[in-house]
């Protein structure tokens, strides 16, 4: 990556990949969070990644700062 460019930040999914394996990366007031993990509910503006510990992460949706689906783990 050339010197003074950043990531580019991309949001990819859409209600209808509930279900997927998802990585999300929203804005918090410390900076920003990530959650991986399968997209379990998008509704009402809110998306809940059911991480592989079980725990549920409900995000905003107007916090997402970047999302894509990623491969389902091997192993």
């Amino acid at each position: 990556m050339a010197p003074g460019l950043g990531a580019r930040l991309v949001i990819t999914i859409t209600p209808s990949d509930v279900g997927k394996r998802v990585t999300t990366r929203r804005r918090v007031p410390e900076g920003f969070r990530d959650a991986v993990g399968v997209l379990e509910f998008w509704r009402d503006g809110t998306l809940g990644v059911r991480r592989r510990d079980g725990s549920l992460v409900e995000i905003a949706e107007d916090t997402l700062a970047a999302a894509r689906i990623v491969p389902d783990r091997r192993g």
